[in-house]
């Protein structure tokens, strides 16, 4: 048995699917308004739409098990961004009326939907998402969803009082999305939960709870998954881009070790994680980031087999998953593809 692969979510967008993107929009996370920039570019597409995003979708599919990865994501390619395009499928949220807010512990401000009424599901739209990538792959497709803490804090709330609270409603909304992907025969549901390294206290408090929630009844032959990854930065080879404290993921190891969660996905390759945090997952298998999504550098195959390696002593293999760090939106077309030859070179050598 060789180390299985995977990518996270995000993929670079072929240019000819004219949506933006947290990688690509005007002005980055500050633009003034990056609803009216989506709406306008699902616009020009035209009716066209359905089908252009559909052939952007078969291409990052390709692009992704032509590397070897066991089990692909769509790319994200129909979304603005993983979290305010699931959003758009949510009661209780402004797409007009935006709010300013300050993200990820004053990393950047931006002006966002404004959450002003109870949130619940609209309308299911996840299953027709998998079912359009999974038809055109024989890999196993991975669907991923913003998990409850996330969504808070990349939207405006002016309506709840209780984090928590909106917490629990988001994750009632998202249960919705996984049962029936899970009835479907989606095999792989990842949510995203990056709040939880940037706010450990608060995961304790309420965010296990509700992500718990957000998976209650999901089946056993689901394989449920969550990625918590540290900072994304604004550009290529930026170090000081902030980051998540590095002892965050020590703080709720034993949370995740106690969850549902079937496995965990931690970023590794831009900042080692010491061995003894994987020592504590002896039940949950470790997605494990073994290439930077933020460095244009390319890892050999040596370094990258070098870090598994590393890890090999101290996680069994069979519960050793790996991936990039985080989404490889920023790389570019090539240098995702390198990237991923090579992490998938180095896990199959074992």
């Amino acid at each position: 048995m060789t180390i299985l692969t995977t990518c996270i979510g995000a993929y670079p967008k072929p240019e000819y699917v004219k949506l933006p993107d947290w990688f690509t929009i005007e002005d980055g996370p500050d633009s003034a308004d990056p609803t009216a920039q989506w709406e306008s570019a699902m616009a020009s597409m035209g009716s066209d739409a359905a089908q252009i995003i559909e052939r952007g979708i078969a291409e990052v599919l390709q692009d992704q098990v032509d590397a070897g990865i066991d089990i692909p994501t769509d790319g994200e390619v129909s979304r603005e961004n993983y979290i305010h395009y699931h959003c758009r499928h949510l009661n209780g949220f402004d797409f007009t009326n935006l709010t300013r807010k300050e993200l990820r512990n004053g990393a950047y401000s931006a002006n966002l939907p404004s959450i002003n009424g109870k949130v619940s599901a609209q309308d299911l739209f996840l299953v027709d998402d998998w079912n359009r990538a999974q038809k055109l792959t024989d890999k196993p497709v991975k669907i991923t969803l913003p998990g409850p803490m996330t969504i808070s804090d990349t939207n405006a709330n002016i309506w709840y009082d209780d984090p928590a609270r909106l917490g629990q409603d988001l994750a009632d909304a998202l249960n919705k999305e996984v049962l029936a992907l899970a009835d479907a025969g989606c095999k792989y549901i990842q949510i995203d939960e990056p709040l939880f390294a940037r706010k450990p206290g608060a995961a304790l408090d309420y965010g296990f709870e509700n992500l718990e929630r957000a998976f209650r009844n999901c089946p056993e032959s689901v394989v449920r998954t969550v990625h918590m990854c540290c900072g994304y930065p604004n550009e290529l080879d930026n170090p000081n881009y902030p980051k998540a404290d590095k002892n965050a993921y020590i703080e709720i190891a034993d949370a995740i070790e106690s969850s549902s969660i079937n496995a965990i996905s931690l970023e590794d390759a831009h900042r080692h994680n010491d061995l003894e945090l994987l020592r504590r997952f002896r039940d949950t298998t470790v997605i494990l980031g073994v290439v930077a999504i933020a460095k244009s550098e390319i890892e050999s195959v040596e370094i990258i087999s070098e870090r598994i390696r590393e890890i090999l002593t101290v996680v069994e293999k069979e519960k050793l998953i790996v991936a990039p760090d985080c989404g490889l939106g920023l790389l570019g077309r090539d240098k995702a593809r390198e990237k991923l030859r090579n992490m998938v070179r180095a896990a199959k050598s074992f």
